[in-house]
């Protein structure tokens, strides 16, 4: 499973009413550490396919649902599981610090 582009449009059924434990990746095309990560967060939604769904949230293309959950630097990785936020992490991190951060939702 590859990593889904979240909208306001979409975002309550595939992260709110999700079945499974979805990090979102807040981002945006001209922020340097959120390019670093880029490759960790799609590495990780192969590792886990069907186990942990992985969304991006432009926050220039989607302002309001950055500002719906106060975001206010990127790259911020927040996990949801049953609708809710369960954790948060705010910069870029390595794959081993994504594996560690997801590991006890799934």
């Amino acid at each position: 499973m590859s990593e889904i582009t979240l909208t306001s449009a979409n975002f309550e059924k595939e992260v709110l009413k999700s079945d499974l434990p979805i990090l979102v990746d807040f981002w945006a095309v001209w922020c340097g550490p959120c390019k670093m990560i880029a490759p960790a967060v799609a590495r990780l939604a192969e590792n886990h396919a069907g186990k942990l769904k992985v969304g991006k949230v432009n926050v220039d293309e989607e302002p309001d649902l950055a500002q719906k959950f106060n975001i206010s630097s990127i790259p911020t990785l927040v996990i949801f599981k049953d609708g809710k936020i369960v954790n948060q992490k705010i910069g870029a991190v390595s794959l081993a610090v994504l594996e560690s951060f997801v590991a006890q939702y799934l």
